[in-house]
């Protein structure tokens, strides 16, 4: 008897909490004031105004950070500064969202032939050769581009070039 208020504020409380998690939105209902200003930097991208369009995106990612789309155009947006390492992780952000995503693995892996990180390029075709159900010209594309920029040469310094030898270095005389 002495644990029956106590009881009955404990269930109330389980099922007030339980039936907010049955009325929260789905992944994939993105917030329409996100999907405004994402629209508003497209057409900042689209005039060539990409500093403008990515304080829209990253407005739109600050009310909606589930708006995959707008992760994609930040990362395009970036992309035309020639900043790729930037596209690469604002890809990353939205194939965490949705791994199976071709389009954000498709521009993440030519991000990544550009930037010359050719392993990781390839890991992202191949997943994309898995996905692929249609018409794959976009990946052949890509799986060629990744074989033409893996046989350029390299300018890399290589350590059998400089060995300094001990008789050409002049030893102080003592006075």
């Amino acid at each position: 008897m002495r644990f029956s208020p106590a009881a009955i504020a404990l269930s109330l409380t389980l099922a007030v909490m339980s039936s907010a998690s049955i009325g929260g939105r789905a992944d994939d209902d993105i917030d329409a004031r996100s999907i405004a200003l994402m629209q508003t930097g497209d057409q900042e991208s689209a005039a060539g105004r990409f500093d403008n369009a990515i304080s829209w995106y990253e407005s739109a990612l600050a009310v909606d950070p589930r708006n995959r789309p707008a992760y994609i155009a930040m990362a395009r947006a970036v992309k035309a500064q020639g900043l790729n390492g930037k596209a690469i992780r604002f890809y990353t952000e939205a194939l965490e969202l949705e791994p199976n995503d071709q389009v954000a693995l498709a521009e993440q892996a030519d991000a990544m032939i550009a930037k010359g990180a050719i392993e990781q390029a390839g890991k992202n075709i191949a997943r994309l050769k898995t996905l692929c159900r249609a018409d794959c010209s976009a990946v052949d594309r890509l799986a060629l581009a990744s074989s033409k920029a893996s046989e350029k040469p390299q300018m890399q310094a290589s350590a059998a070039d400089t060995k300094p030898s001990v008789a050409s270095v002049p030893v102080p005389q003592p006075n």
